[in-house]
């Protein structure tokens, strides 16, 4: 989703009446900061403007965004802590937010304890890919050729804790295997090393994987999905390719402070899980590869709980040491 779609489509819509929230005043009169912890142009940051619309739409307020990459996602986290919690300073992450303790040696919060989730916005599947150059053309002719020869192999990942990141280790543990993970910084100089023949393998989401793979600089050899979705719908599920059970997404998502009111936070959830649920937004977000999410702020944190906790352990049977 092109940036400058955002900017026009802003105002279009009729503006929704502001909530009034318990300690007195009026929510919002003024101008909501977004931070997004990472560059422009990434899937983050597409889910956090779209996000940032929707609000802009209803609330009748300007909702800004704002960039601040640094420390590995963790200084935006730490802006946000700093600003009050009213309302005005929110942030637009990622599933690697909830991870960051698991992941790094010193993480400046409690990515749980601290910060309260307003919603889950989208999710998009993990897809396989592989250098195109490689004759293997599924998963079962990967593993056995990774069996036989496993310092041949090497699996990409945009950053550490990053679902692709565990869908790379559940892989290996699935599979047998303990091809090496090398980080990047982001998913496109990953892939750019995937497509070059650097790095044999790679999962991340459907946003980045699919045009590459229908362009022909990539092979994709699976989507880790339940069953066949339409979101990529020529590819296999890695289950019925003999991973069974094999299931991963990225997700996109809004958090603010712990400490903020909780008619401001379940204000902001209903707006966003509403607008993004539109059918012109539906279509939309299929068109990139996402899901629109509906969850309550209760059913979004036992969804980071069971989250957490089995990414936690899948970092544990590979024996990672946070960096």
């Amino acid at each position: 989703m092109k940036r400058r779609d955002f900017l026009l489509a802003a105002g279009l819509l009729p503006l929704a009446a502001p909530a009034v929230w318990a300690q007195g005043g009026t929510w919002p009169n003024r101008t909501i900061r977004m931070i997004v912890p990472y560059t422009p142009g990434a899937a983050t940051d597409a889910m956090a403007r779209l996000a940032a619309l929707k609000m802009q739409e209803k609330l009748g307020v300007s909702v800004v965004v704002e960039n601040r990459p640094g420390g590995s996602g963790t200084l935006g986290g730490q802006l946000l802590l700093q600003a009050p919690a009213d309302g005005y300073t929110i942030m637009g992450s990622a599933s690697i937010h909830p991870m960051a303790k698991h992941v790094m040696k010193a993480v400046p919060y409690d990515p749980i304890a601290d910060f309260l989730p307003l919603a889950r916005t989208a999710r998009g599947p993990c897809v396989l890919v592989m250098d195109p150059r490689l004759p293997q053309t599924s998963v079962a002719e990967v593993i056995a050729a990774a069996k036989a020869e496993p310092r041949k192999w090497s699996f990409a990942t945009s950053s550490l804790g990053a679902a692709g990141h565990l869908a790379s280790i559940e892989f290996n543990h699935a599979a047998g295997l303990d091809i090496e993970i090398v980080p990047y910084r982001g998913s496109a100089p990953a892939l750019t090393d995937v497509a070059a023949g650097n790095v044999q393998l790679m999962f991340d989401p459907v946003l980045a994987t699919l045009p590459m793979v229908r362009g022909g600089q990539l092979k994709g050899l699976g989507i880790a999905t339940p069953a066949r979705t339409n979101l990529a719908a020529e590819l296999p599920t890695l289950a019925e390719s003999g991973l069974p059970g094999f299931e991963f997404y990225s997700w996109y998502g809004l958090w603010g402070s712990r400490a903020l009111p909780r008619e401001i936070a379940e204000r902001i959830n209903s707006i966003v899980v509403d607008g993004l649920h539109e059918p012109e937004m539906v279509t939309r977000l299929n068109g990139q590869g996402f899901e629109p999410v509906r969850e309550t702020i209760p059913q979004i944190e036992a969804a980071i709980e069971k989250d957490v906790t089995h990414s936690a352990e899948l970092l544990r049977l590979a024996k990672f040491e946070p960096q």
